[in-house]
């Protein structure tokens, strides 16, 4: 009786200490592998009003633009995509530091992988009034899309994947 009293205690304090560890990591997502992989964004109807939606559901004004978020290094880039008539339209908030300051003067190249496995480099040009880089990928094929941002930030490289589903 005495040994399975025990065995019983010692199971239960081993749940409890696992359960709360499991527990840490849905508070911080941060300490999850799974954060660093990237999430699907949901297709809206508009480009820019898609991220002055997303500004205003997220409550942040500090790069949470509700896209997602690649940290690298001092960088935080975050892609919001927006699906069009005409296209899909990309929207990139390249940023710098814990104020998440923009970065308007660097090279922005997104390189795109289509459901159907060929290829399309796209210019993203910088919009000063919404402060991050935009492009439009014409075509509306349902599937998966790959997307390698190439950032040079003064011969500074600087890189993101992403990827979302139409």
């Amino acid at each position: 009786m005495q040994l399975k009293l025990s065995v019983m205690t010692i199971s239960t304090i081993g749940l409890l200490f696992l359960s709360a560890c499991s527990g840490n990591q849905a508070t911080n997502p941060a300490s999850s592998p799974a954060a660093s992989a990237p999430a699907e964004t949901q297709p809206s109807t508009s480009g820019s009003p898609a991220v002055s939606a997303a500004k205003s559901a997220s409550g942040k004004n500090h790069g949470g633009q509700g896209g997602q978020v690649v940290e690298s290094g001092a960088y935080h880039l975050e892609l919001v995509t927006g699906k069009e008539t005409s296209g899909t339209h990309l929207d990139l908030f390249l940023q710098k530091g814990d104020n998440h300051e923009a970065i308007p003067n660097a090279k922005v190249t997104a390189q795109v992988q289509l459901p159907d496995g060929s290829q399309k480099s796209l210019d993203m040009k910088y919009d000063a009034g919404e402060k991050h880089y935009t492009a439009m990928l014409p075509g509306a094929a349902a599937g998966d899309y790959k997307v390698a941002v190439l950032s040079d930030i003064n011969g500074e490289k600087v890189n993101g994947r992403f990827s979302f589903k139409q």
